[in-house]
């Protein structure tokens, strides 16, 4: 995907993007070649590949999900800062949180967000366990995003705890998204969650298989979880 083709596949989906908000694709593009150099941020250096499977599949969720208002955010484990900055640039008056437990990562995050002169955004070096038990973030959040962290059964304890009741969580997946939906829906109930809507489609030019799980919070998770760090991935609820 190129320049010009990324441009005007968000324009077709009403996001239109300006000439400044170009420039900070393209400065985090090479932020995050240069980066990567020192450290394994990403396998997709190319930057057609790095246009389609990194910025324009992140800001596929706003193509189902409305972020014109003013919304809080937290992005999970979003490791080279996917999908919550490239959606960040394309509707710049909301607000990111992302939380790592790489604290490379956040360096990295650091930089590029002084380098793109984002505002509203804080970067956050611990476990999502951990995180989620800290009364400072735990159901404040708008949205909980999460790309391909986990499987969804996982996934759910370490997000919809931060999501505030009335907000959303956003799980977006590859394939096998009904299978771990069937093997995750104990768990999307227990941490308070209902699934409104699982939108697919084809990420374009490759044609690859993409889907956003949206899930409502509709009541308070209970105080356990999330469990201590490691537990969800060892023994999820299922």
């Amino acid at each position: 995907m190129n320049v010009e083709q990324f441009q005007s596949m968000l324009a077709e989906k009403g996001i239109a993007l300006s000439p400044h908000q170009l420039e900070q694709y393209n400065q985090y593009y090479q932020t995050l070649v240069e980066w990567n150099e020192k450290m394994n941020l990403t396998a997709i250096t190319d930057q057609p590949s790095v246009y389609l499977k990194h910025f324009f599949d992140s800001i596929s969720a706003a193509f189902y999900f409305d972020f014109n208002k003013p919304l809080k955010i937290c992005d999970v484990g979003a490791g080279a800062g996917f999908p919550s900055i490239p959606i960040k640039i394309a509707f710049p008056h909301i607000n990111v949180t992302i939380v790592d437990s790489l604290n490379k990562r956040i360096s990295f995050l650091e930089n590029l967000a002084n380098e793109l002169n984002l505002e509203g955004v804080q970067f956050i070096h611990d476990r999502a366990e951990t995180f989620g038990q800290n009364l400072a973030y735990r159901e404040q959040f708008d949205v909980v995003m999460a790309r391909a962290v986990a499987r969804l059964s996982v996934l759910t304890e370490l997000c919809l705890p931060l999501v505030k009741v009335g907000g959303t969580f956003l799980a977006m997946k590859a394939q096998s998204a009904e299978e771990e939906l069937t093997a995750g829906k104990k768990a999307i109930t227990i941490m308070g969650g209902k699934v409104e809507q699982i939108h697919s489609f084809l990420l374009p030019l490759e044609e690859s298989d993409r889907n956003i799980i949206i899930i409502n919070k509709v009541k308070s998770t209970p105080k356990k979880y999330p469990r201590k760090p490691g537990t969800p991935n060892k023994s999820p609820v299922e």
